[in-house]
């Protein structure tokens, strides 16, 4: 065996979460990078420090840990994902903080769990309070979130039927399926998450340098487009300029920004190493066809709302106008369908054209809908609202004829027959937890239409919606520490979603 083999199979054998630890200590010298040459000197010192500090506490670990050979359960994966949410934005807030000293060690915290999470809420509602460095750093931390999203919904959370993919799965979601437990036991589990990440790295870098340059030629600031690019591509919706409608990029730069937000409606996009409901291409894929559809109705009944207005106003004159009003609806529609959370620069003109407000109820809504499975989108997923849609549709036929033979389909026979059950439980969990976590927001003095709103855009992963969701944009600032605490543990739970939780806490799984 070479040097070079018998060192990645160290590695292989490390833990998760060391692993990550160290991947986030070597990113660190991006952002420090960065900083010497835009001469942000405190900055740069601030993550070269942190990021030598974390590559000798792996290393350390590393050479401790290397001797061992630990079996590798079902649950360590799933737990070390569910430490990486938690006890990595520590490490990360660290050159935060240093290069931020006018905050607390808490707020560099929530925004490093927002960022990781793909949540994208910010605490600094002034853009300017932050260096280009770190608005780097906050982008690249939800781009490398997002990328663990990918990576682990087909090495963690497809063998355990979780994360979505228990609606067509044959086993109880957190269990493997008892035919193929045989064979999965041979592989180990940090085999297999090398073998996504070898594979879907390339795919994830690839397009969002691509998206880069398209945004560069579109004319955007090198540093603002790279934000946005490794935004959309993580769903996160973080922002330097303090969001797309302040770049100036246009119909052709919003357009762009929408191709590449279709990655977010199905994995099928762009993989098909977890079948989750089709294997006729995704045309045939319900999850994107009902997100295609969603995307092309929403803006139609808010354009046709607004049009009416316009008409009662004499408006009909500008056409150009709402030509914008139905492009703004179309992106920003798309943007919160997928948790991005962008809002087009035209969304405005819908109102200023009519009168009337969209009310960002509607904003809500397509957020708890949220993307595909297996993506960075987060939300309930098209998947599990898909399953419940023809659940509904078959009982509506059997009001007719009670004796008829389901005609769901292909598509349809590809989800298990408890599929619709197990998504109405998780929408009951889902329920339960929107429910408790609005309640400890009113605890902590916040408004009942604030709680609601902090509530939805933490547990889909849309932060954006603190400042489109509700009348007024909800300061998270000005949030107390017990509020700030109960934000990063919904964001958490929004990301690995709550049957991951229960599993996490099921005794017999700590036992297999």
């Amino acid at each position: 065996m070479s040097r070079q083999s018998y060192i990645r199979a160290e590695l292989v054998q490390l833990p998760l979460f060391l692993l990550l630890f160290g991947i986030g200590a070597l990113s660190m010298l991006v952002p420090a990078v960065h900083g010497v040459i835009v001469r942000d000197l405190d900055a740069a010192r601030a993550f070269f420090y942190a990021g030598l500090l974390g590559g000798v506490v792996f290393l350390m670990l590393a050479v401790v840990l290397s001797g061992g050979r630990t079996e590798q359960t079902a649950l360590g994966p799933l737990l070390s994902l569910f430490s990486a949410f938690i006890l990595l934005p520590v490490f990360f807030a660290i050159p935060f903080v240093e290069a931020l000293p006018t905050t607390r060690f808490l707020n560099a915290y929530v925004e490093m769990v927002s960022a990781l999470t793909t949540t994208g809420a910010t605490l600094f509602h002034d853009p300017e309070r932050l260096s280009g460095t770190l608005h780097l750093w906050r982008a690249q931390v939800g781009w490398m979130g997002g990328l663990l999203m990918w990576v682990a919904a087909s090495a963690i959370l497809a063998p355990l039927h979780l994360g979505g993919f228990e609606v067509t799965a044959q086993a109880e979601p957190g269990r493997r399926d008892s035919a193929l437990s045989s064979r999965a036991a041979t592989i180990d589990p940090r085999q297999r998450l090398l073998r996504a990440f070898t594979a879907f790295f390339p795919i994830y870098a690839g397009l969002t340098l691509l998206l880069w340059l398209l945004l560069l030629f579109g004319g955007e600031v090198t540093l603002v487009a790279l934000c946005h690019a490794m935004s959309v591509m993580a769903t996160s919706g973080i922002s330097p300029i303090g969001g797309v409608q302040e770049s100036g990029v246009g119909v052709t730069g919003e357009a762009v920004m929408v191709l590449f937000m279709l990655f977010a409606l199905s994995r099928l996009t762009f993989s098909k190493d977890t079948v989750t409901a089709t294997q006729g291409g995704l045309m045939t894929d319900p999850e994107f066809r009902i997100g295609i559809f969603v995307v092309i109705a929403v803006p139609i009944l808010i354009f046709a709302r607004h049009f009416l207005g316009a008409f009662d106003v004499a408006a009909m004159e500008q056409l150009s106008d709402a030509g914008y009003a139905l492009w703004g609806s179309i992106f920003t529609v798309m943007s919160f369908l997928t948790t991005t959370g962008f809002v087009s620069e035209h969304w405005a003109a819908a109102q200023d054209w009519s009168g009337l407000g969209t009310p960002g109820l509607i904003l809500l809504g397509l957020s708890l809908i949220g993307g595909g499975v297996a993506t960075t989108a987060g939300g309930v997923k098209l998947l599990r609202v898909f399953a419940l849609y023809q659940n509904g549709t078959r009982e509506m036929e059997r009001l007719v004829h009670p004796s008829s033979v389901s005609g769901a389909g292909a598509v349809g026979r590809r989800l298990q027959s408890n599929g619709a059950f197990i998504a109405w439980i998780f929408f009951m969990l889902f329920a339960i937890s929107l429910a408790g976590i609005t309640l400890a927001f009113t605890l902590t003095g916040s408004t009942f239409e604030q709680a609601i709103v902090l509530s939805v855009a933490s547990l889909s992963t849309t932060g954006p919606l603190t400042e489109y969701g509700a009348d007024a944009p909800i300061r998270l600032i000005e949030l107390t520490a017990m509020a700030k605490g109960i934000l990063c543990a919904a964001m958490v739970l929004g990301r690995l979603e709550t049957l991951a939780i229960i599993a996490l806490l099921t005794p017999d799984l700590w036992r297999s």
